[in-house]
């Protein structure tokens, strides 16, 4: 385990014992009656023929180095049919960030790293968000209604947050502490996408680092980046500071972990040869920026 976190359990969201894992107070925020509701939901989401929650990449080497994929998938459980969403709609960003699951598996193969990628949609529940935020069951997304998510109970909700978003940040939470030692720490790296029109107006950035406090990671990774020429967007076109998210906010920021978010725009991503080339652009940043030995030590506060 990580020394010197210190946790607090909630039994609303239960890991099991021998994970012997709780959730910061400031991230843990899950209803008492959210509790009650998650040990007495009996329906089960996914059929035993359904893929696991997430996809879990071992890594092929021993670099401390740990990949997030919230939004890698924009498959919907056979339970909850197609959410009332013509597929039209399933196949666009509001769904799951085009491409990002594509990246890290690439950037995995090339950098010889573990990785987490979250198996079901975002619309099902977003794997980076709080549990009681309201876009975690998004009613509305980017203007689309969706309706299968329109007045879910309490019940359905847990069922969700047991059935995916639990085994998604439980897998991520042992990855992260198999790479930790009393001396060492993982590097922590979200990987997402971006829509290049939003609300009509174009966003110019081709990647844009994600960061708030910690400074060690993201600063030397745009460096990186642009001086291989690409366009990058310092807390652009999202920012690390937005207070919604909580995959990096949950796992890395609590344990002094050096973390960034890596947003990078779809039309770029959208089939095989983006992603094997930007794949390849941000690995050959990361491997001059991951040679710092300060990247593996906790950072305090």
């Amino acid at each position: 385990m990580l020394a010197g976190t210190q946790f607090r359990h909630e039994p609303g969201w239960a890991f099991a014992p021998a994970v012997r894992y709780t959730a910061p107070p400031r991230i843990t925020k899950v209803s008492a009656r959210m509790a009650v509701a998650n040990e007495q939901a009996a329906q089960t989401l996914l059929a035993p023929d359904e893929p696991a929650p997430c996809d879990i990449i071992e890594a092929q080497t021993d670099r401390p180095l740990l990949l997030a994929c919230d939004h890698a998938s924009r498959r919907i459980p056979r339970s909850l049919g197609d959410l009332g969403i013509p597929q039209d709609f399933l196949d666009t960003h509001i769904a799951w960030d085009i491409g990002a699951g594509a990246v890290t598996r690439l950037l995995c193969e090339r950098l010889g790293c573990g990785a987490v990628l979250g198996n079901f949609s975002r619309l099902v529940v977003d794997l980076n968000r709080e549990l009681e935020d309201s876009t975690a069951f998004p009613a509305i997304s980017d203007g689309v209604l969706v309706p299968g998510n329109l007045s879910l109970t309490v019940e359905a909700r847990a069922n969700r947050a047991r059935s995916v978003f639990k085994p998604y940040h439980e897998a991520l939470w042992r990855l992260t502490h198999s790479l930790s030692s009393a001396d060492q720490r993982p590097v922590m790296i979200g990987i997402h996408s971006f829509t290049p029109y939003l609300h009509g107006l174009f966003r110019p950035w081709e990647i844009g680092v994600l960061w708030e406090k910690d400074a060690r990671l993201p600063l030397p990774l745009m460096a990186a980046l642009r001086e291989g020429g690409v366009h990058v967007g310092d807390n652009m076109p999202y920012s690390g500071r937005h207070p919604a998210d909580f995959t990096i906010d949950h796992h890395a920021e609590p344990a002094g972990l050096a973390h960034a978010g890596i947003e990078i725009r779809q039309d770029l991503i959208c089939d095989p040869d983006g992603q094997g080339r930007w794949a390849e652009k941000i690995a050959a940043a990361l491997e001059l920026v991951l040679k710092r030995e300060d990247l593996y030590r906790p950072k305090a506060g």
